[in-house]
């Protein structure tokens, strides 16, 4: 079996979850006894593990929307010979639907989110965005299998697409590595990060983007005790006026209370997981979350989740147990923000209470999210896409 795997995002450029899911996905695809033989299409500059596809000279200089188009085009050429392509967002979905109709080949779409769900796009993308939004509809009304990343994110594809065959629309949920992702106590790392690791503090890792909810965070953080800090690891902004607005919004709280820490970087592994390990809380405000992958890392990490009860968070993050949900209303966002204070003032104030859900979200990850078992299950749909289409 000869699986074609079409990415926007591959190391070292990988920056959000979707990116996350496609690297550990191949890796442990590649690690199982008698697994498929992959080849990996990404867009970029060439890799040594993967072929990589630059945007074609002649779109350099247009909407983002077509140069992925032009960029799909020379991936669903170089597909020939692949018995199946499995395609990850939007961005891949052309290439993927080219390739099932030029090659005759079974199509898998894994569902990272849906555009129809993240409406503010049209504001930052204009005609491009409803370039991206024809293009999902069309790839998973015409592909052969789509996975969702929870039993949450299979009822939204559903909502959005009723077309859809109910029984085409797999659950097969995100990972994480937990050998990668796992505690480690580094103190000097987080001081030399700027942060204090002797106060408690919660602790948010993210894009700059709408999705994420960064301003709600920003919000509750005006309700929390004085002797707490807050540490944002926010980057990748989707627009400067994004970037701008958080940083607005950062100094005015930065000149109210002490201990008010943004990074503006995506950090390595080996800054990352100290940090995250040093957080008496990990904070998750998403807006809007097929699953967020970002909680089991903070999860494998030893450290207790505050998130927002949406999407497929709430299957990540057992309330009361590994964790604290907040009901999210779009007409509230004050109501919001003061949830959010509340449960990140909950286990900030009782850190033996934080560390003990760490723990158990730690054991709940070793359990129910490893790679190995998501791969497997992956093969299985891959196996009967194959065996309908014969």
């Amino acid at each position: 079996m000869r699986i074609g795997i079409v990415t926007r995002e591959w190391p070292p450029a990988v920056y959000g979850g979707a990116g996350v899911h496609v690297e550990h996905l191949v890796a442990a695809l590649r690690s199982l006894p008698a697994g498929p033989e992959l080849d990996v299409h990404c867009f970029g500059d060439p890799r040594g593990d993967a072929t990589g596809h630059p945007v074609p000279e002649g779109l350099r200089e247009a909407n983002g929307a077509l140069q992925a188009w032009g960029t799909d085009v020379g991936i669903a050429a170089a597909l020939a010979g692949v018995d199946l392509v499995h395609s990850h967002t939007w961005y891949a979905n052309g290439a993927g639907m080219l390739a099932s109709l030029v090659h005759g080949i079974p199509h898998v779409i894994t569902a990272h989110s849906l555009e129809p769900r993240r409406p503010w796009k049209a504001e930052q993308l204009g005609g491009g965005y409803r370039l991206s939004s024809w293009t999902e509809r069309t790839a998973y009304l015409a592909a052969d299998a789509v996975v969702a990343v929870s039993a949450g994110m299979r009822d939204d594809v559903l909502a959005v697409y009723p077309e859809l065959d109910p029984a085409r629309v797999h659950v097969v949920h995100n990972g994480v590595d937990a050998e990668a992702y796992r505690p480690v106590h580094a103190p000097d790392v987080v001081r030399g990060l700027g942060v204090d690791p002797d106060r408690p503090y919660a602790l948010f890792v993210g894009r700059i983007t709408r999705q994420k909810g960064l301003v709600h965070l920003l919000a509750a953080a005006e309700q929390l005790p004085a002797d707490v800090g807050l540490v944002l690891c926010a980057g990748a902004a989707d627009t400067p006026a994004e970037r701008q607005q958080v940083a607005d919004a950062v100094a005015a709280l930065q000149a109210r209370r002490e201990g008010v820490v943004w990074i503006e970087a995506m950090l390595p592994r080996e800054q990352l997981v100290p940090l995250i390990t040093g957080a008496t809380v990990f904070v998750c405000p998403s807006v809007y979350e097929p699953l967020g992958i970002v909680n089991l890392e903070a999860a494998a990490c030893g450290t207790a989740v505050v998130a927002s009860a949406v999407g497929g968070i709430p299957e990540v993050v057992a309330d009361g147990r590994t964790g604290l949900l907040v009901p999210y209303d779009e007409a509230d966002p004050q109501g919001f923000a003061t949830g959010l204070a509340a449960r990140m003032t909950e286990l900030l104030a009782d850190p033996q209470r934080a560390a003990a859900m760490g723990a158990a979200g730690r054991e709940r990850v070793l359990s129910e999210f490893g790679w190995a078992a998501i791969a497997q299950r992956t093969t299985e749909v891959y196996s009967a896409v194959l065996a309908a289409a014969t």
